[in-house]
């Protein structure tokens, strides 16, 4: 662990960062302040309110709580990248912005899967909603969705702490799948465990949420209009947040492993849409859609 300590890595993913610094820093931190004024304000707004404290929101701020946690992991390291001369950090902090990234990213997933459950039930079982979604099980919901990806993604992180490295320029902005290209060799157990990983935390969840939201469609299809637009109100916004990050998700993988099809520009342009897109589509998402939230935002802008 001392070589990985006094190990140091190059960002090389920035183009003219000495020519467009301070345009860098202004749009980085404003959105910044988008980011976490947009969701903090929706956060609080649920914790406020009452009528709020029902599991579908209580989800939504777990959701809400993850991009300030991942924006967090992410800005201020780039607000200081962007104004030095040289864009460097440590390997173990590079390690550690790996496993905040893929551990919120994939409690992204979970947390969507409890969110197409609380719907399933709410809808397609409504006499027996109240006995099925507790409060335990919203906070076991919680608990694993942040515990099982904490610890899955805690083993490759601490592998990848004991490989040796051969280049130490990382050809991004942040530190994602892009620190394999770093090694002397990839690692079989990773390779193997990243299958399981993806199988795990990604491919299951999916399969869960389309399959309830198949379920929910056959339901509302055969019922009345109010029982439809129920349907389409509080599930609407969860797919559009969905389909937002598995579009991220693929461009996490593109820009690991297509490089070579990339040029240095290309690159950077798709690392800062997973960085930006997602952070901010979650809370307008939710604060325009969901009717209650969005009520509650109008009391509270127009009473200030």
């Amino acid at each position: 662990m001392d070589e990985v300590n006094g190990t140091y890595i190059t960002l090389d993913g920035y183009v003219e960062v000495s020519k467009y610094r301070y345009l860098y820093f202004v749009v980085i931190f404003t959105l910044y302040i988008l980011i976490i004024c947009s969701n903090c304000t929706i956060v609080y707004l649920i914790w406020r309110h009452k009528n709020l404290h029902e599991p579908m929101y209580i989800f939504i701020a777990a959701l809400l709580l993850n991009s300030i946690i991942y924006s967090t992991a992410m800005y201020p390291k780039l607000l200081l990248d962007v104004l030095s001369d040289k864009q460097i950090m440590p390997y173990s902090a590079c390690l550690f912005q790996f496993y905040v990234f893929y551990t919120i990213g994939s409690s992204e997933f979970l947390l969507l899967s409890a969110m197409a459950y609380d719907r399933y039930v709410s809808i397609c079982k409504p006499l027996q909603y109240s006995t099925i979604m507790r409060k335990t099980t919203v906070n076991m919901c919680l608990f694993f969705a942040w515990l099982v990806p904490a610890i899955h993604v805690a083993v490759p992180t601490i592998i990848n702490s004991q490989i040796k490295l051969c280049d130490f320029t990382l050809k991004g902005i942040f530190c994602n799948n892009n620190i394999y290209e770093l090694q002397c060799a990839r690692s079989r157990v990773i390779n193997i465990f990243g299958i399981f990983c993806v199988v795990d935390l990604v491919a299951l969840p999916i399969l869960f949420i389309i399959f309830t939201y198949t379920k929910i469609l056959i339901i509302t299809f055969h019922s009345c209009k109010e029982v439809r637009k129920k349907a389409a109100e509080t599930c609407l916004p969860h797919l559009l947040v969905l389909i937002c990050f598995s579009c991220l998700l693929t461009y996490d993988v593109s820009a690991a492993r297509v490089e070579s099809n990339y040029s240095k520009t290309a690159r950077l342009i798709m690392m800062l849409q997973i960085v930006l897109y997602h952070p901010l589509f979650n809370p307008l998402v939710y604060g325009l859609k969901m009717k209650e939230i969005s009520k509650h935002l109008k009391k509270l802008f127009y009473s200030a």
